[in-house]
């Protein structure tokens, strides 16, 4: 999928160098290059990203749909950093970059001899982030950090599924993907001060700080009331009613949020009594009263398809929605206006299925430039463009810079 593009990209003609493997450093990373940065993806020779051979189906190909929705736009250099050959080339890429993003676990970088104090002397303007499950410092620094340890040790999963029931991830990777975001937007920040003052400066971002961040809602009611939040399902601590509801053929989810759409539900769905109900008269009264609510409200909601109440409670101006499966989502008339899905032709696979831009930027558009890239399949580009060839490129895969 290639459009013309009319403007250059916000981030044209900035460098930045992805040594990171699996989600959160590689989706921050391409969303840097989804707005024109040059990433280049410096990739363990042989086995590459790990995503690249995970998931349980396999492709025409060895790289997995995951590893496909999370690399466009780079280009892909093979390095192997152990070497000294390896890191005499990945120097040479650093003095060209704007931007390194890592997510290795706290300490191999500094072991390697490439973490941010060295190469702060190799380029002073080096925006530097390092991606980690529970950041580069503190207690719990050294453990291994994934999304589902993110979810349980922040408390996400303290608050997710039903009261009754065992443990409950959320059902995306939000550790994950709240940290690329919030990566990026530390990336983007620190680079736009660099342009001022010339100098770059080491971000640590944690899944676990992400993930805690999230908890907005659940914190003000613990700090303000020292109640410690609970599981609610689909409800909320904050108003009422505001959650899934059964209708005859399934579920719906709807929010009355407030005392004025609150009396216009009880008048749309002819339960007027509901609103002069001693237990449900405010807000908090109806938070205290959910359970016996929802129960109420379902002895109307039950009369009629989840379709017919959706379409009822909108054209009253009372928010509502079907809980859609994602084929329905992306299928969608309006995920369709919105591009949510789009392809991208690939060498190996042939068009292949990309979750399209969550932002539209109507000025300069992002673009889809580059196939997710084969392993290794821009090093000897990158290595032209270094000024590598004849004999310093013979000793330096004599001395193992390229391979496993």
């Amino acid at each position: 999928m290639k459009t013309p593009i009319s403007k250059p990209l916000p981030l044209a003609g900035v460098r930045v160098l992805d040594v990171s493997q699996v989600m959160a450093g590689p989706y921050c990373c391409m969303l840097l290059a989804d707005l024109g940065a040059d990433v280049i993806k410096i990739e363990p020779p042989g086995t590459g990203d790990q995503t690249r051979g995970a998931m349980g189906f396999k492709m025409k190909g060895s790289d997995s749909m995951g590893f496909l929705n999370m690399n466009r736009n780079k280009r892909s250099v093979t390095l192997n950093l152990k070497t000294e050959a390896g890191k005499k080339v990945f120097f040479e890429l650093v003095k060209t970059a704007d931007i390194l993003v890592e997510n290795y676990r706290p300490g191999v970088m500094k072991k390697l001899g490439i973490d941010y104090p060295s190469l702060k002397d190799i380029n002073p303007g080096l925006v530097y982030a390092s991606i980690s499950g529970f950041g580069q410092t503190g207690p719990w620094a050294d453990r291994p950090g994934f999304d589902l340890m993110a979810q349980a040790m922040s408390g996400v999963m303290s608050v997710t599924g039903y009261p009754d029931g065992p443990p409950v991830k959320a059902g995306v990777p939000v550790a994950d993907i709240g940290c690329a975001l919030f990566a990026v937007y530390g990336i983007l920040s620190a680079y736009i001060g660099k342009t001022k003052s010339g100098e770059g400066q080491f971000i640590d971002a944690s899944l676990f700080d992400s993930a805690l961040a999230f908890s907005i809602w659940d914190t003000a009611q613990y700090w303000g009331t020292g109640v410690e939040p609970y599981k609610l399902g689909t409800a909320n601590h904050m108003s009422a009613p505001y959650q899934a509801m059964k209708a005859s053929d399934g579920y719906f989810v709807m929010g009355a949020t407030n005392q004025k759409l609150w009396k216009l539900l009880c008048d749309k769905i002819n339960r007027p009594e509901l609103f002069e109900d001693s237990l449900f008269r405010t807000n908090p009264l109806r938070l205290a009263n959910r359970l016996i609510l929802a129960a109420e409200l379902e002895k109307t909601f039950i009369t009629k398809t989840s379709e017919e109440w959706v379409d009822l409670l909108l054209a009253a101006g009372i928010p509502a929605g079907p809980i859609n499966t994602y084929p329905q989502a992306f299928d969608s008339e309006h995920g369709q206006h919105r591009q949510m899905r789009m392809e991208i032709d690939h060498p190996i696979e042939g068009k292949v299925p990309n979750i399209g831009f969550a932002v539209k930027m109507m000025g300069t558009p992002q673009q889809v430039s580059r196939h997710p890239p084969l392993l290794g399949e821009h090093t000897n580009e990158v290595l032209k463009e270094l000024g590598i060839a004849g004999q310093e490129l013979k000793a330096l895969q004599d001395g193992g810079a390229f391979a496993a």
